[in-house]
């Protein structure tokens, strides 16, 4: 059973830094592309960042230049380092994983699997 669960998220205040965590059981981890996506209220959930199998990146321009994703196929794991975080940043944060995933594709359509997901809130 497939399993990935965000670790991080908090309240801070904008220009704060915070990391994301994603810790993935189940799967051939090293297989897998991982993304993060968020979901504001009463907003879509949309892209933010992803990384391929062979780790090359994609980042929406909004958190282009702030954001970095990186991933340990040792853990299992897939971050989110978020710098100088604004409040349009406030969000749950979910990772994702689609599996073969080379190129870090940003439709959440072919992401197989899914964390519950970790609130991100910033305060001016």
């Amino acid at each position: 059973q497939v399993e990935l669960v965000e670790y991080g998220g908090g309240l801070v205040q904008t220009g704060d830094t915070l990391r994301l965590s994603c810790a993935a059981s189940g799967l051939t981890f090293n297989r897998y592309g991982m993304g993060w996506f968020r979901q504001a209220p009463g907003k879509e959930r949309e892209f933010v960042a992803a990384i391929g199998v062979g780790s090359s990146s994609s980042y929406a321009d909004s958190v282009n230049g702030r954001f970095t994703i990186s991933r340990d196929n040792t853990k299992n794991t897939v971050f989110l380092q978020m710098n100088n975080l604004k409040i349009e940043d406030t969000a749950v944060y979910y990772c994702a994983a689609n599996l073969g995933g080379v190129t870090p594709f940003r439709s959440r359509e072919v992401y197989e699997h899914w964390g519950q997901g970790t609130q991100v809130s910033v305060s001016s």
